[in-house]
C-alpha cells in the first residue's frame, strides 16, 4: 500500500471539451479526485496546460491544431479550477497518479510536483512526457516519482493496473467504493466504446491494447461501471464535481 486508509469518495473533474479533427467527434477531458477516509486527496491526471487560457499562441506552438481544438475550456476547467469547486487547492493534493504523458493528461503536472507522482516505469523512462506528436515542451517536474511495473494497491479500494498499448506505459485504475460499487477508470486503454471494434487503430501498439482491454473487461463485475477515456456518449451523463460519482 502507498497510502493508509480506504477510498471514501470519487469525483470526476470536468477539464473541458475538445473537437477532434474538425468535428469527427467531441470529447470530454476527465480527471479524477479520490478522497480516503484518512483525509488524503488523490488526483488522477491533470488535463491541458492552463497556459492555453492565457497564451493564444501556445496551442499552435504545441501543434495541437493538427489533432483538433479546445471548444470549452474555462478557468473552472483547469485542474486547479476544477479542484477549487471541491474547496481544494493544488497544495491539498497528497498523491498524483498519471495514466500517461499525453497533452490532455499531463498539462498541469508541474502544479503538483510537491506530491509524489505514481506512473509506470516505462512511461517515466521517456526523456519527457509524450505530450503530442514530436512536441515535448514540458519536462518531467522535479518531484518524487513512484514507478510501478505491476498491479499496485494504492490504498484499500484503489488498485493501479498497467495497461500498455495506447502508450507503452499506460496505466488504468480499479476503484471499489464503500457502497459496493466497482468503477474501472480505463483512461485511454479504452478510449471510447467503439475502439475494440476499430482494432485500436489510434494506439501505439494495437495488439497490446487489445490485451489490456480484455484484462479490464475481465474485471467487470455485475453492476460495475467502466469509464472510458473519451467516450462522447458517456461523458454528458457522468456526474461531475462537485457531485460525487
Amino acid at each position: 500500500m502507498i497510502l493508509p486508509g480506504k477510498i471514501a469518495r470519487l469525483y470526476i473533474l470536468d477539464l473541458g471539451l475538445f473537437d477532434v479533427r474538425g468535428g469527427e467527434r467531441i470529447i470530454g477531458i476527465p480527471a479524477y479526485l479520490m478522497q480516503t477516509d484518512r483525509g488524503a486527496n488523490i488526483l488522477v491526471d491533470t488535463g491541458f496546460p492552463p497556459e492555453y487560457l492565457t497564451d493564444p499562441d501556445r496551442a499552435d506552438k504545441d501543434g495541437l491544431p493538427r489533432f483538433g481544438r479546445l471548444i470549452d475550456f474555462s478557468a473552472d476547467q483547469t485542474a486547479e479550477g476544477a479542484l477549487a469547486l471541491l474547496g481544494l487547492a493544488p497544495a491539498d493534493i497528497d498523491l498524483v497518479i498519471l495514466t500517461h504523458g499525453h497533452i490532455d493528461h499531463v498539462g498541469s503536472l508541474p502544479l503538483f510536483a510537491h506530491a509524489p507522482i505514481v506512473l509506470t516505469t516505462r512511461e517515466r523512462a521517456e526523456p519527457a512526457p509524450l505530450y503530442f506528436g514530436n512536441t515535448r515542451p514540458i519536462p518531467w517536474p522535479d518531484a518524487t516519482y513512484h514507478c510501478i511495473d505491476a498491479d499496485t494497491p494504492v490504498c484499500e479500494g484503489l488498485t493501479l493496473i498497467p495497461t500498455p498499448g495506447h502508450t507503452p506505459g499506460h496505466l488504468s485504475a480499479l476503484v471499489d467504493l464503500p457502497d459496493g460499487r466497482r468503477v474501472i477508470l480505463a483512461a485511454d486503454a479504452i478510449n471510447r466504446a467503439s475502439e475494440p471494434d476499430e482494432a485500436f487503430a489510434d494506439s501505439m501498439d494495437p495488439a497490446a491494447s487489445q490485451a489490456s482491454a480484455a484484462r479490464l473487461m475481465a474485471l467487470m463485475t455485475p453492476g460495475a461501471t467502466l469509464i472510458y477515456g473519451h467516450e462522447p456518449s458517456q461523458w454528458p451523463v457522468l456526474p461531475k464535481a462537485p457531485q460525487p460519482l
